[in-house]
C-alpha cells in the first residue's frame, strides 16, 4: 500500500467516532512496520484515549523503527490523558506523516518539534485537505471560540417549506429523514425558534440506534413556549436550554422545575435575541456545533447575524406553488442582488428521490 492509501485508512477510522468525540477533534491513526499495518485506533469518545495511544496500544508487534500515519497533530500537553508525543517517541516510532495542524494554540507546531527534537522524521500537511474536512466544526470552534452552525431545511423544487395552509410533513422522503436524524447525532446541539415549537411540537430527538441525542436550545425571546411542550417535558430524556431575554425570575420558574437550563441573552437592535452574544454564551457551556432546524424568521436571523457557517438544502422533487406558502429564509431580505449571501464549495448528494445540497457560507458575503 501507498502512503496515502494508508492515511486515507486512518480518515475512515477518525470517521467511527463522528458524534461521539466533542469536544474534542475526530482523528485517526495507522502504524505500518515494513509494509504490515501492525496497529490502528483513533479517538473513541471524549475523555478516552487519543488515536495514537489506541493505535500503539493494539500494535501486534514492536513498533521499534515503525511508521506512523495519524490524521491530527499529535498534542503535547496534558490534558485528559497524557501528551501523544510522550508515547510516540517512547515506543521508537522512526517516522510520523501528519495530517492536518492542530489549532490549539497548546499544540499547534509544538508537537511537530518534540517529535523532530526526538530525532523523529516528521512529514507534515501529508494529504492536508482531506485531512481538514473531517474537523471543521474543531477547527472552527478552537479559532473562533463559537459553535459550528449548520442550517438545514427541505423545501420542495419550487422553493417552499410548507404549503399555504401550513401543512409541512412530509416534504422530503424517509431516507433524507433519516439523515437529519443522523447528523442529530453527529452535532452538538440543535437549535429552533418559538414558531417550530408552537406550531409542531416537535421532539428533536436522534432517532437512530446507538446514537445520541442532541441538547435542545429553544430562542425564545419572551419566554412564551408551553411548559407542557414536549421539549420542555422531556428533559430527562434530552437537554433543554432556553435562551431568552425575559430576566423574571417568576417566569422562569416552572421551566427551570422541569430540568430546563436558561441563559438570557440581551436583544438586538430588531428586538430579537442577540445570536452572536448566544453563540459566545453557548461557546462558553461546552457547545461546538449546532444544527439550526428553525424555520423562515430565525434562519433570516442567523444569516444576517453572521453565525452561518455551512448550508443543507434537502430538495424534494415536488411542486407546492402559492404566493403565500413559506420559504425556507424569511425577513426583509436583501434590497439588491450584489447583497446576497453567497456559498461555495457546493457537494451534491442523491438520497432516495431527494437532493442534498451542501455550501459552505462565504463570511461577510454582503460587504464584499
Amino acid at each position: 500500500m501507498s502512503d496515502r492509501k494508508y492515511m486515507q485508512l486512518a480518515i475512515e477510522l477518525a470517521e467511527k467516532a463522528r458524534g461521539f468525540t466533542s469536544p474534542n477533534p475526530l482523528v485517526g491513526a495507522v502504524i505500518v512496520k515494513e509494509d504490515r499495518i501492525i496497529g490502528r485506533g483513533y479517538h473513541e469518545k471524549c475523555g478516552q484515549l487519543h488515536a495514537e495511544r489506541n493505535a500503539l496500544t493494539s500494535c501486534t508487534e514492536n513498533p521499534q523503527g515503525a511508521v506512523m500515519y495519524v490524521t491530527l497533530e499529535p498534542c503535547c500537553h496534558y490534558g485528559r490523558t497524557p501528551p501523544c508525543t510522550e508515547a510516540i517517541i517512547k515506543s521508537g516510532i522512526s517516522k510520523v506523516f501528519i495530517g492536518s495542524r492542530d489549532p490549539n494554540p497548546l499544540v499547534s507546531g509544538k508537537g511537530v518539534d518534540v517529535l523532530r527534537d526526538a530525532g523523529i522524521e516528521v512529514t507534515t500537511d501529508f494529504m492536508k485537505e482531506e485531512c481538514d474536512s473531517i474537523n471543521p466544526v474543531f477547527f472552527h470552534y478552537i479559532t473562533q471560540k463559537t459553535p459550528y452552525v449548520v442550517m438545514k431545511y427541505a423545501m420542495t423544487i419550487d422553493g417552499k417549506i410548507a404549503t399555504a395552509t401550513g401543512a409541512s410533513k412530509w416534504i422530503t422522503g424517509e431516507k433524507s429523514r433519516e439523515n437529519v436524524h443522523r447528523d442529530r447525532h453527529h452535532y452538538t446541539a440543535i437549535m429552533v425558534g418559538t414558531g417550530t415549537v408552537i406550531k409542531d411540537d416537535p421532539l428533536l430527538t436522534c432517532r437512530i440506534p446507538g446514537g445520541t441525542n442532541p441538547i435542545r436550545i429553544i430562542c425564545d425571546t419572551k419566554l412564551s413556549i408551553p411548559v407542557t411542550a414536549k421539549v420542555i417535558t422531556t428533559t430527562k430524556e434530552a437537554a433543554t436550554i432556553i435562551a431568552t431575554a425575559c430576566t423574571d425570575q417568576q417566569r422562569q420558574r416552572p421551566y427551570l422545575d422541569q430540568g430546563c437550563r436558561i441563559i438570557e441573552v440581551p436583544k438586538d437592535a430588531d428586538g430579537h435575541l442577540s445570536l452572536p452574544r448566544l453563540m459566545k454564551a453557548l461557546a462558553e457551556n461546552g457547545i461546538d456545533s449546532i444544527l439550526l432546524e428553525g424555520g423562515g424568521t430565525l434562519n433570516w436571523s442567523a444569516l444576517k447575524a453572521g453565525i452561518v457557517n455551512r448550508v443543507q438544502t434537502y430538495i424534494a422533487p415536488k411542486i407546492f406553488g402559492g404566493a403565500d406558502a413559506k420559504t425556507p429564509v424569511g425577513g426583509p431580505g436583501v434590497t439588491l442582488p450584489s447583497q446576497a449571501y453567497k456559498l461555495r464549495s457546493q457537494k451534491m448528494i442523491s438520497i432516495g428521490d431527494d437532493i442534498l445540497i451542501e455550501s459552505e457560507v462565504v463570511p461577510c458575503s454582503q460587504e464584499l
